[in-house]
């Protein structure tokens, strides 16, 4: 201990000549002499401490501003308008699972349900159901006409504005329009309810209600509907409902002129030729037509 302090008192020049002649003797010489040599060149830096104070007040500080980039209008207009879309689209995607379905004028469109079961819609006619509960609820909503080839198994209804149907398994036909409500049976057994009443309907019967009065119907012995051939057929029918289906197969708008619209027509009608259509709904009635465009208008027939 006795050396290193006498070293660093060598150090600060703090020795005397008696102390230096033994510690030269008692150490290295030359390795005393290489570290005060390193130890002159060690040399704390010097500070002026009144300039680096006066620096000090007068140097700005600044603050980093974060950057600000302005939105534009359209860019937001367009990030809203795609988030839309995407939780538009999911939205359908995985919660919306109604199907709907929708035929135009002279347009009739097959269908195949998630059950196998098949419908045909005619013109102008709209259904929908729920495929995620079709497994457990075969149920269907139906606006205008459509024949059904239903698939045994769990109830199957179709529900109208004006009645409901419910079956396990057949085929039938039903028609839904303005003061019109008609089931036909073509196979099976067919429940009918209407106005909180239900009739059982066994293959070549038909329900059948106009402008709210339950009518008797002959029995049938057709193994489809006869608008799966083209053609529609009428038995005692309203001249107004024959019309109706007539506008609804071809694109026509039909008036009359002082013609008895409630008087009853039987017969047939083709779908694919308009005048054809209109003649064999004329001459029966001892009416005539003529043609503008798409407009056509009902007259009595004059000798």
């Amino acid at each position: 201990m006795k050396n290193e302090n006498n070293i660093l008192k060598w150090f600060d020049n703090e020795l005397s000549e008696q102390d230096i002649k033994e510690l030269k003797q008692s150490e290295d010489n030359n390795t005393l002499e290489k570290i005060a040599f390193y130890a002159k060149q060690m040399q704390a830096p010097q500070v002026d401490a009144q300039k680096a104070l006066a620096a000090f007040k007068e140097r700005k500080l600044t603050k980093n501003e974060p950057k600000v980039i302005p939105l534009n209008f359209k860019t937001f207009m367009k990030v809203a308008a795609v988030l839309v879309v995407m939780l538009t689209s999911s939205y359908f995607l995985f919660f919306n699972n109604n199907m709907a379905f929708e035929t135009q004028i002279a347009q009739n469109e097959t269908l195949t349900l998630p059950d196998n079961s098949e419908v045909i819609l005619n013109a102008s006619s709209k259904l929908n159901y729920n495929k995620k509960t079709w497994k457990n609820k075969r149920n269907l909503e139906l606006d205008g006409e459509a024949f059904f080839k239903v698939s045994k198994g769990k109830k199957f209804t179709v529900t109208t504005t004006a009645g409901t149907v419910q079956v396990l398994g057949t085929q039938f036909n039903v028609k839904e329009r303005d003061n019109y409500f008609e089931v036909q049976c073509y196979e099976g057994l067919v429940s009918v309810t209407f106005n909180n009443e239900t009739v059982k309907l066994p293959k070549g019967k038909t329900f059948r209600v106009v402008n709210g009065t339950i009518e008797t119907v002959a029995d049938f012995n057709a193994q489809n509907p006869s608008w799966l051939q083209d053609e529609t057929s009428f038995d005692k029918i309203p001249l107004s409902q024959v019309v109706n289906e007539l506008e609804r197969q071809y694109d026509l708008k039909v008036s009359f002129d002082s013609v008895d619209t409630s008087q009853l027509f039987t017969g047939t009608f083709t779908h694919k030729d308009k005048n054809i259509a209109l003649q064999s709904i004329t001459i029966p009635l001892k009416l005539s037509y003529r043609i503008e465009g798409n407009q056509v208008t009902l007259y009595k027939y004059e000798n």
